[in-house]
């Protein structure tokens, strides 16, 4: 280790301040470079230089003002991002900027043992790097997501993914897939991806809502993922409307998830249309069904009545929706902005109310971007 102050250690860090400015992705020009990071010209071609030279980064001779252009090689490594779902299993590799290569998505049962669940995402993962012509050790980092909350890498609790409840998922994944694992909450990854490349850049403070089989938000405040003192900040769908009704899987009454999850939904259209998946519902919605129109709208209130609570304590930007109810689009953020409305104090009772940009991709996307900023490329 270089001692700070030292000559090694100034030149470690120059380095790591235009890595920095690769890793937001695309190709730039030695003078961005050198804009971006106050260094001088010289110095950033000599960084440059060196980086090259390691096969870190590819550089094309340019004319005029810009120059020499450098972007991260695909020789410097990919890195691979899974998400675990209620049914599906999605995995994706993607380069060093976080932006995705190739990606797979994978129906799964529902109960599945974590063993399981691994051995078909390294089975999906090993078919994508097949089709690229690349051998796993080209893989330097994978991201993970699972829908239940986490202390230290173990799985906590959860009615979603049962088979993994007590597990050191980070741990099993670095076993099975044998390559550096980090883990995360889906709805945290769905968070830094849409504040990353989806409907949230520009904006330090955001929530991602995610509405699936389970509720969960992730939270963006001043740029950074927020995880509580525990790990498990963002569980709003244990948050009580009604201390008088429906029990919920968490065995409380009233939770905004008994009221808004995709299972939700279903047992509310259960004699209407039985059998019918979210998008029966959603299409006949949209078709007009007066009782699947009442669904939507009151799984959108509810959802607004628990977000009220949040923009109150958080004031954040905007709020984004994801998961598999936000296909509904405005047949259910309509009454959602509706409910917040009713409930939220009016300094922040306009916060808006969107759906995600990355859609059921968000979790997956986010994997990727925490692979990919938790890779090192450099060394000391």
């Amino acid at each position: 280790m270089s001692s700070p102050g030292s000559t090694a250690s100034l030149r470690s860090a120059n380095q790591q301040r235009v890595v920095d400015v690769l890793r937001a992705g695309g190709t730039v020009s030695q003078a961005d470079i050198a804009r971006q990071t106050g260094l001088a010209p010289a110095t950033v071609s000599n960084i440059v230089r060196e980086l090259a030279g390691a096969g870190l980064v590819a550089t094309e001779p340019g004319s005029g003002r810009r120059g020499t252009t450098v972007a991260l090689a695909r020789t410097a490594g990919l890195v691979a991002g899974i998400d675990f779902g209620h049914s599906h299993v999605a995995v994706a590799l993607g380069d060093l900027t976080g932006q995705l290569l190739a990606e797979e998505r994978r129906p799964i049962d529902f109960g599945h043992a974590y063993a399981d669940g691994l051995a078909e995402a390294e089975s999906i993962l090993d078919s994508l790097l097949a089709a690229e012509g690349l051998a796993r050790d080209k893989v330097r980092t994978l991201g993970m997501g699972l829908p239940a909350p986490m202390t230290d890498g173990v799985v906590r609790t959860s009615a979603i993914l049962p088979g993994w409840v007590g597990v050191n998922a980070q741990d099993a994944a670095r076993e099975a897939l044998g390559a550096v694992v980090h883990t995360e909450n889906d709805a945290n990854l769905g968070a830094l991806a849409e504040h990353r490349q989806g409907v949230a850049r520009g904006h330090d403070t955001s929530v991602f809502v995610k509405v699936s089989s389970g509720v969960g938000a992730g939270i963006v405040l001043n740029d950074q993922l927020f995880h509580g003192a525990g790990g498990t900040a963002g569980e709003i769908g244990h948050l009580t409307l009604d201390e008088n009704g429906p029990v919920c899987r968490c065995g409380s009454r009233g939770c905004l998830e008994a009221y808004t999850s995709t299972v939700a939904l279903q047992a509310m259209m259960g004699l209407q249309l039985p059998g019918a998946t979210v998008d029966d519902i959603v299409g006949a919605a949209r078709d007009g069904n007066v009782s699947a129109l009442r669904a939507l709208e009151d799984a959108g209130l509810h959802l607004g009545w628990a977000l009220a609570s949040v923009v109150n304590l958080l004031n954040p930007a905007l709020v984004v929706v994801g998961g598999d109810m936000a296909r509904a689009g405005e047949l259910l953020l309509e009454s959602a902005r509706i409910g917040l409305r009713r409930h939220a104090l009016d300094a922040v009772a306009s916060t808006p109310v969107v759906a995600s940009e990355l859609g059921e991709r968000a979790s997956l996307v986010g994997a990727v971007l925490l692979a990919a900023e938790r890779t090192s490329l450099l060394t000391d």
